[in-house]
């Protein structure tokens, strides 16, 4: 029997805004307020809020049969919270129904995977610990930013206590194998890997209104078809997608949410069924390793991190950022944390692609990448001084190190002194109000006569 695993990410940047050479040293605010806010508000009226609702309908109207998986950045989160807490309350709704999972992500959607393990475990771990806040379950299965995965990512994921994992089926990994089965990292066997059917995914999200497309216009029993077609013992078919594709990229007068809310009733009759990623991963054994030496991702043809690190432009903005990474880890200032968080999101550098990639990239206020470097650049030239404020840049990292260590060394033995101290409190306090023990007095010895 075929299941249908559906996810869907919610991610929003927060907007850069221009910044000029003159402004460093006196400017200490990069964001784009109105912007920021405009924009939300833009795509939770035109996408998020009917999305949701859709989702929230198709699974009261299949009796709990739909079931599908989110996952939303820690920004998106906390923009989610300060403009449109209306969607924070659908999501509560959706969970409420036991037919949706969220999933765990990287807290600022960067690229932290790629070049820094600390600040990745430490960024998912935050947005873990957000989304149980918000939504009161604890991620088990992972998605990374923009689906990228390699067999040291993996690894990785599954030392911090995953159970499975999201990425992308690319042709160049998988040969002539499917993506419809469960596979495993070849690293650590424990976690599964889920793999995206991009042709599937992207006929919904990129292909679905276009009037040119062969298939157009596209109705969900069609759609149904081609998964039942399939041979028989495939079991999964993953489609994985922004939620914004729902409205933005498919608007809502080319009649997209309407064939999502037909898709239950059509699957039901071919006896296809939907399953959540932990449900897959239970359910379901796998069948192979799957070997992936470089990172792959979602993006593009080729399916790499060419879309964020292709050219040198963003290779030189991405290495100068994660330069500071040492200085930035033993920062206590929240501003400079925050900063660090917003400059690392990978849309930043996305801004700065040269490729061609047969899809208009929206490049948000900027020009051109040379105008989205200069930009960037100009800003993280002022946060590099405010960071060097407090490091001066002649530490080096290895001095760095041998700080941090002495600082949690220093840290874990006043923590073992406090402890100690705390013993010894409670154990005076026992001994003061414990009443001591009446005894008899002892006799006194009786003198023996000298005869």
């Amino acid at each position: 029997m075929k299941t249908i695993c559906f996810y869907f990410e919610i991610h929003q940047m927060f907007h850069l805004k221009r910044y000029r050479f003159f402004d460093i040293g006196s400017d200490h605010y990069y964001y784009d307020d109105y912007s920021n806010e405009t924009k939300i508000s833009d795509v939770v009226e035109r996408s998020y809020k009917p999305a949701i609702k859709t989702l929230i309908e198709m699974v009261k109207s299949s009796n709990g049969a739909f079931k599908v998986a989110l996952s939303l950045s820690g920004v998106a989160m906390e923009q989610l919270e300060m403009h449109a807490p209306c969607v924070i309350d659908l999501l509560h709704e959706l969970a409420d129904t036991g037919c949706c999972e969220f999933l765990g992500e990287t807290y600022s959607h960067s690229l932290s995977s790629l070049v820094d393990e600390k600040y990745f475990r430490n960024e998912v771990k935050r947005q873990s610990e957000k989304t149980k806040q918000l939504f009161g379950k604890l991620p088990k299965v992972f998605c990374n930013t923009n689906l990228i995965y390699s067999d040291e990512i993996g690894s990785l994921v599954a030392k911090m206590g995953f159970k499975g994992m999201l990425t992308e089926g690319a042709k160049h990994i998988l040969g002539w194998k499917s993506p419809h089965y469960v596979y495993h990292c070849n690293q650590s066997p424990e976690l599964k890997i889920l793999l995206r059917d991009f042709k599937l995914s992207d006929d919904i999200s990129l292909r679905f209104s276009n009037s040119d497309w062969c298939e157009f216009p596209l109705f969900a029993d069609k759609y149904i078809n081609w998964i039942d077609s399939m041979p028989e013992e495939e079991e999964v078919i993953n489609l994985f997608m922004d939620l914004s594709a729902l409205g933005i990229a498919q608007p809502l007068s080319s009649n997209i949410l309407e064939f999502l809310k037909a898709m239950p009733a059509c699957a039901e009759k071919k006896g296809i069924t939907f399953s959540t990623p932990s449900e897959v991963i239970s359910n379901l054994k796998s069948i192979s390793p799957i070997d992936v030496l470089y990172p792959i991702s979602w993006a593009d043809e080729e399916r790499d991190v060419s879309t964020w690190l292709g050219n040198i432009l963003q290779r030189e903005a991405f290495n100068k950022l994660y330069s500071l990474s040492e200085r930035v880890r033993l920062c206590r200032d929240k501003k400079i944390k925050q900063d660090w968080d917003y400059l690392q999101t990978s849309d930043n550098f996305r801004f700065m692609s040269t490729k061609y990639s047969g899809i208009n990239i929206d490049r948000d206020i900027y020009e051109s990448p040379y105008d989205a470097f200069t930009n960037y650049m100009n800003i993280l030239g002022d946060f590099i001084n405010r960071v060097n404020s407090l490091y001066p840049e002649g530490i080096e990292n290895e001095e760095l190190n041998s700080l941090l260590t002495t600082i949690k060394n220093q840290g874990e033995e006043i923590d073992a002194l406090h402890n100690k101290i705390c013993q010894l409190e409670v154990k005076k306090t026992t001994t003061t109000t414990t009443p001591k023990t009446k005894g008899t007095k002892a006799k006194k010895a009786t003198p023996v006569t000298k005869v």
